[in-house]
């Protein structure tokens, strides 16, 4: 059988090649042969035309035909991200752009990330309900970082109910100053591998105009190796696994959750880690507030607010503590080194979209980490401020690169879909 299908291959490859020799061999005047094995060339005038197209092809320098599929091949990729930013979920079950390219980060340094960003609608008649969203990411970096995950909000008729999910794993080589302003601020650096995993879904229903109850579940587990100095822990374990359940009450009247020009968002969540469904010897609670606001003031101009604030029970775990920094608050300060129980950050971004699809921000903050509220410093409080670029991948889903400043640090980040 394999010698039968070899001598079918050697025989189509030799037609190919007698094909392209018909076409391309070119005979001297000073050449003594006379007669080669060329088809006579057809006497249809439209043949032969179609002929002569083939052959210049053919014989065309490798070259140019190199050249000429290049630019091609670039063509259809500008073609593929002009067409990307048009609303095009009436028409698909899921309208889905494919984007790759170099991600960057204070906490995982240079790397390569590959994103598929999708908008849908699960009732395709329905004009009045904004499209949902979903995003499939993986990242690695030149430090040893990995991530890959999947996050979205899936809205429902009439937008009267929305799930929000996120599963995500990541792998990072992290550093560690240990618990509170004081050690993030003279501490030296430590470091660590973090292994996490985070599985965290919400469901909401409308029970006034714009106003949601709903609740909350999470599973995330974290890991610590290889620390350089274990006594940042305090001796606490190097591993916790916890599993919430909790409650939401929001206020929603932004147009599109993932970049809104106008509206109100405002979120209340009480979250309980019971001591039997983990290992963190001991029931723990988290409350969570958020409010954001979001206007227009000129064309192509948005000014939006964030204020956000965390509270964790006494006794909650190393891995589980608010920590300042990333890629959404405080942008530019290294997610971890101000680590403490209570949180509370401030931002206040102007967005401007400049040409078509480019856009640029630039915005200013606040944040304080502490104990308890009753050991709140104000002379702890750590300014933040920063410019960003923004480049729509999708219709209102944009790239952003931000550049972020703080108290004696900085740093780029480069992102999907806005900070809030």
């Amino acid at each position: 059988m394999l010698r039968g299908i070899a001598l079918i291959a050697f025989v189509l490859v030799c037609t190919v090649l007698a094909g392209r020799a018909s076409v391309c061999v070119h005979i001297a005047e000073s050449d003594s042969l006379r007669q080669v094995a060329a088809t006579v060339p057809p006497e249809d005038p439209e043949v032969r035309e179609d002929a002569e197209e083939r052959t210049g092809k053919d014989c065309e320098p490798e070259e140019e035909r190199t050249a000429r599929e290049r630019k091609g091949f670039l063509r259809r990729i500008v073609r593929y991200f002009e067409g990307s930013n048009v609303d095009r979920t009436f028409e698909k079950k899921i309208d889905v752009t494919f984007a790759g390219g170099p991600s960057f980060s204070k906490n995982t340094s240079l790397g390569i990330g590959l994103l598929a960003a999708g908008l849908y609608r699960l009732d395709r008649t329905d004009s009045v309900t904004v499209p949902s969203d979903v995003s499939v990411f993986a990242n690695v970096s030149v430090s040893g970082f990995y991530a890959l995950g999947v996050t979205g909000n899936t809205i429902f008729a009439h937008n009267r109910q929305r799930v929000n999910y996120t599963v995500m794993f990541s792998s990072a080589p992290r550093s560690l100053w240990g618990i509170g302003y004081d050690a993030g601020r003279y501490n030296p650096e430590s470091t660590y591998s973090e292994k996490h995993y985070l599985v965290e879904a919400s469901y909401l229903h409308e029970v006034l105009p714009r106003t949601y109850v709903g609740g909350i579940a999470s599973f995330e587990h974290t890991r610590g190796v290889k620390f350089s100095d274990q006594a940042y822990l305090y001796g606490q374990k190097r591993s916790y696994t916890a599993t919430g359940i909790g409650l939401i009450v929001e206020y929603d009247s932004r147009d599109f959750i993932p970049n809104p020009y106008r509206g109100v968002y405002v979120s209340f969540q009480e979250r309980f880690f019971p001591k039997g469904l983990g290992n963190c010897e001991r029931s723990l609670w988290r409350t969570t507030f958020t409010a954001d606001a979001y206007r227009r003031v000129w064309k192509g101009g948005i000014l939006a607010a964030d204020l956000y604030a965390v509270f964790n029970s006494e006794g909650t775990p190393w891995p589980m503590l608010a920590r300042l920094g990333g890629n959404q608050r405080m942008r530019g300060y290294y997610q971890g080194r101000y680590t403490d129980n209570d949180m509370i950050t401030l931002q206040v971004e102007l967005r401007q979209r400049i040409w078509r699809r480019i856009g640029c921000t630039v915005w200013g903050g606040a944040g304080n980490v502490f104990p308890s509220l009753d050991r709140f410093d104000w002379s702890h409080t750590l300014p933040n401020y920063g410019v960003g670029l923004r480049w729509e991948l999708k219709k209102r889903v944009n790239v952003r690169l931000d550049y972020g400043f703080g108290k004696k640090t900085s740093g780029f980040l480069l992102s999907i879909n806005e900070a809030f």
